[in-house]
């Protein structure tokens, strides 16, 4: 049985916002938010993390999806109010698979389009 995933979400990307003070606003801390409530009600076993930095300014918000011994996607572009229920689907597809490849025509738009890198898992560990 493989770990469950975790869903990480920066929350210092910025967004434009011209309607905003400041110019823009930072919707990462919103996603993880909603992200998590909505995996708690479910009753899944997907954890969500904060970080502090996922090195994709240029495409708020992003997310990276990771789980011991499976590919790791980096995902940009999202919003929490338009994809929170395809992040949620994607981590289950992802969370089902070997070795977390979920077939092209299997991930949600936001997930084909908005995709930064697959990072190949890491060698596992040998206990000695």
């Amino acid at each position: 049985m493989t770990a469950a995933p975790t869903i990480h979400v920066c929350t210092v990307c910025r967004r434009v916002r011209e309607d905003l003070p400041d110019g823009f606003d930072r919707p990462g801390a919103a996603l993880a938010d909603a992200l998590a409530q909505r995996l708690r009600d479910a009753g899944s076993a997907i954890t969500v993390a904060t970080a502090e930095c996922l090195s994709v300014c240029k495409r708020p918000c992003t997310i990276a999806l990771a789980a011991d011994g499976k590919w790791t996607y980096l995902i940009g572009d999202l919003e929490t109010e338009i994809h929170l229920d395809d992040i949620v689907g994607a981590a289950e597809l992802y969370a089902a698979s070997a070795d977390g490849i979920v077939p092209w025509r299997e991930r949600p738009a936001c997930f084909r389009k908005g995709v930064v890198a697959r990072v190949p898992p890491l060698p596992a560990r040998q206990q000695g």
